[in-house]
C-alpha cells in the first residue's frame, strides 16, 4: 500500500446555521487504505463524507482529495449509501449500468455491460443478473449497490454506514464481503460507522470522534492480520479502550486521561 495521503483534512472547520460542527479537524487517508470514521451519533460522521465528495463546503481550514479541491475530485469518488437506493423497474445489472449512464452518459453499451457482469460476479451475484431488486435479499441489494459504485472505477469509494439496516448475520457476512472486495480491487474506502466491531474488523485505521464541535479523539492503528476473529488479544485490547472512551463521551466529566 502507498503511503502518500489521498485525502487530508487539515484544521477543518464546519459551521451549518449557527451551530459548529468541525472544530479544527484534522487527519488523512492513505492511498488504498481503509479508513473508518467511527463516533457517537450525531458527531458529524456523515458529514466527513459530504465535504470528501464536494457536497459541502468547510468554514475554515482546508481539504484536499487526490491533491485537488473536493469539488474537482468528484469523478474520482463513489457512494455507498445506508440505503441502495435501486431503481426498481430495473434489473441488478441494469442498475449497475445506471452508475456509468448517469456518470459517463450513453454509449459503449456492450464493453459496460461486461464490467457491470464482471462486477456482479465480484461482489457474489452472477447468477442474479435479471433479476429486479424485489427479488433480491437487503443484502444482495447492497452488493448491487456496490457492484454500481465500482462501475465508474473509482479511485476512492465512500460507505455511509452501508450495512446498518441488516440483520446481525447478514452484517457480518456483508462486512467479510467488501473486505473481499477492497482486497481484490485496491480502492481507497472510507467508511462510517458507529459500530466498534465493525470498524476492528474493516479498517486499516480508524479515525475515532467526539462530541460536536467535533475533533478527532484518537487514530487507531490496526495492523491484525486480516481476515481478523473475534477473540485476537490485540483486537479485544482495542475494543475495550474504545468502550471506555464512548462512554467517556456520554459521561464528559470522564476525561480521556481516565479512561486510557
Amino acid at each position: 500500500m502507498e503511503s502518500d495521503p489521498i485525502i487530508s483534512f487539515d484544521n477543518v472547520g464546519v459551521v451549518l446555521g449557527e451551530e459548529q460542527i468541525y472544530d479544527q479537524l484534522s487527519f488523512d487517508v492513505r492511498r488504498g487504505e481503509f479508513v473508518c470514521i467511527l463516533g457517537p451519533s450525531g458527531c458529524g460522521k456523515s458529514t466527513s463524507l459530504r465535504i470528501i465528495g464536494g457536497l459541502l463546503d468547510v468554514s475554515s481550514g482546508r481539504v484536499t482529495v487526490d491533491g485537488r479541491a473536493p469539488r474537482d475530485a468528484w469523478p474520482e469518488i463513489a457512494f455507498v449509501f445506508q440505503s441502495p437506493r435501486l431503481v426498481p423497474w430495473r434489473t441488478a445489472l441494469d442498475n449497475v449500468l445506471l452508475g456509468t449512464e448517469l456518470r459517463f452518459g450513453a454509449g459503449e453499451r456492450e464493453r459496460r455491460q461486461a464490467r457491470a457482469n464482471e462486477l456482479l460476479t465480484l461482489v457474489g451475484l452472477a447468477s442474479d443478473t435479471r433479476k429486479y431488486p424485489s427479488m433480491l435479499s437487503g443484502g444482495e441489494r447492497q452488493r448491487v449497490a456496490i457492484a454500481r459504485a465500482l462501475a465508474v472505477d473509482p479511485k476512492i469509494v465512500l460507505m455511509d454506514e452501508p450495512f446498518s439496516a441488516l440483520d446481525p448475520n447478514m452484517r457480518s457476512r456483508m462486512r467479510a464481503e467488501v473486505e473481499r472486495i477492497w482486497l481484490e480491487t485496491a480502492k481507497t474506502i472510507v467508511f462510517v460507522t458507529h459500530d466498534i466491531d465493525e470498524a476492528l474488523q474493516l479498517a486499516d485505521r480508524t479515525v475515532v470522534l467526539s462530541n460536536k464541535p467535533t475533533r478527532v479523539l484518537d487514530i487507531i492503528e490496526l495492523q491484525t492480520a486480516r481476515p481478523r476473529a473475534p477473540g485476537d488479544r490485540d483486537l479485544d485490547s482495542h475494543r475495550q479502550n474504545l468502550v471506555k472512551l464512548f462512554r467517556s463521551l456520554e459521561h464528559p466529566a470522564v476525561t480521556k486521561e481516565t479512561v486510557a
